[in-house]
């Protein structure tokens, strides 16, 4: 039985499904996420949790992400993240 704070990262191919699945099981947001739900700006995910959902998008894309990639603009959203792994991913 899973308690509410366990964290699990699911490891499926990137969608916004699994993106949101994980934006879930790393945040206190559970069943409020929304594809635009501010992530990081908001206080809702911590560095922590930033990391985990970084090198969930490399696995699952196929990128290696550069620290300087790492911005509001690339990660604050599920919306963001799809597009910016999207692009990089080519």
């Amino acid at each position: 039985m899973n308690s509410p704070h366990h964290k699990e990262i699911v490891d499926m191919a990137l969608t916004e499904q699994v993106l949101m699945q994980n934006v879930r099981a790393l945040s206190d947001l559970n069943g409020e996420a929304t594809a635009e739900t501010p992530l990081f700006s908001s206080g809702a995910l911590d560095s922590v949790a930033m990391l985990n959902l970084i090198t969930l998008v490399e696995e699952q894309s196929g990128i290696e992400i550069r620290a300087d990639e790492v911005t509001l603009e690339n990660f604050d959203t599920v919306t963001r993240i799809l597009r910016f792994a999207g692009e990089r991913a080519g």
